[in-house]
């Protein structure tokens, strides 16, 4: 795309507010109804991860839509930017309002929900998928081998798309392969495209490059790792990997709370190794000329803050975020800051 200008945002994203008391006090209202909503929020999100869990239910679409798209819910959570006059022009301006979520490896759409909710809240059409063999999607993934195979959900769900419209497209941690892997195809159908602490690699690089300095070689990994799942025989090659719970809340949830983590870990599923091994070809013709914008995470264990200043450093994105605070899952640890940079990156020209 030419120059790319990197802007640096290097505050938390914060509310200010100040005046007399009585804002004070108000302030203070809309603080506690807003936690009491989020704790709603979650006990939904958990009660409908455990009836996962114990096989006794299935859903159409996803658990985050469900979750956080219900009426009351739009007109009770708070949100900066949700007042009678704000709103109307904070729309206006708007030129794209769908935002296609996906999740990274282990995790699926549930894990969405505090994002799904604010951005409806502020007037906004979050979507969410779940790639093959994650969250409510029941193929065993063991079974996906291919980048194509795990990314079909999302491909459909833009091929599904109006001719007309255009979406903004949102990956988290090796999600961002497969939201490469979609600019490629059909970069006249997204807007943007936002890599929240994800793998935007390069052409011919895997996904599973990017973890190397956390979790070693890839040739490496596949001899030695404790983590691995034969799902065809021991005899054969490995077909995905899932770590152990003490592991993955070191890796993923240092600065997430409790309720997040026990969802978590009710909800997460292996993760398809194929797909992660995959070279991607990604052309400057395609995928160069989308508009890529990355969100840094600054207490990442996962992804070191090192690793991502390395990847934006090698892919040049349009302009770069981060949140002060926040582990691999800003979507559990720092809500409300991920959701301004949304609506920030939503109204950039």
């Amino acid at each position: 795309m030419g120059n790319r200008v990197i802007c640096m945002k290097k505050k938390d994203v914060v509310i200010r507010s100040g005046g007399d008391g009585s804002r004070s006090k108000r302030v203070n209202r809309s603080q506690r109804k807003l936690l009491a909503d989020e704790e709603t929020l979650h006990r939904r999100a958990l009660s409908m991860a455990i009836h996962q869990a114990q096989g006794s239910q299935r859903f159409d679409g996803s658990m985050s839509r469900r979750v956080g798209s219900t009426s009351s819910r739009r007109q009770t959570l708070s949100d900066p930017f949700a007042n009678n006059k704000q709103v109307p022009e904070f729309l206006e301006s708007l030129a794209v309002k769908k935002f296609v979520l996906v999740h990274g490896e282990g995790f699926g759409a549930w894990c969405w929900y505090k994002t799904v909710a604010s951005l409806e809240e502020s007037g906004l059409f979050p979507v969410t998928v779940d790639l093959t063999g994650s969250g409510i999607n029941m193929t065993d993934a063991n079974t996906v081998s291919t980048l194509e195979e795990y990314s079909k959900p999302l491909i459909e769900l833009i091929q599904n798309l109006p001719e007309e419209e255009k979406v903004i497209l949102v990956g988290h941690s090796t999600g961002g392969a497969c939201v490469s892997y979609a600019l490629e195809r059909f970069p006249e159908k997204i807007s943007k495209a936002i890599f929240i602490c994800a793998t935007m690699v390069s052409d011919g690089q895997r996904p599973f490059d990017v973890f190397a300095d956390e979790l070693g070689s890839a040739e490496r990994f596949m001899k030695e790792s404790q983590f691995l799942i034969y799902g065809n025989g021991e005899d054969k090659p490995a077909t995905g990997f899932m770590f152990e719970k003490q592991h993955m809340k070191g890796l993923y949830f240092n600065q997430s709370s409790n309720k997040d983590i026990a969802l978590s870990m009710i909800s997460m599923r292996p993760v398809p190794l194929g797909p992660m091994m995959e070279k991607l070809s990604l052309t400057e013709e395609r995928y160069g000329k989308g508009r890529r914008f990355y969100v840094q995470t600054l207490d990442d264990l996962a992804l070191s803050p090192d690793v991502q200043e390395k990847l934006v450093r090698e892919n040049s994105p349009e302009a770069v975020f981060k949140i002060k605070g926040s582990d691999h899952c800003p979507f559990f640890s720092k809500p409300q800051s991920l959701h301004k940079i949304l609506l920030e990156i939503a109204q950039i020209p």
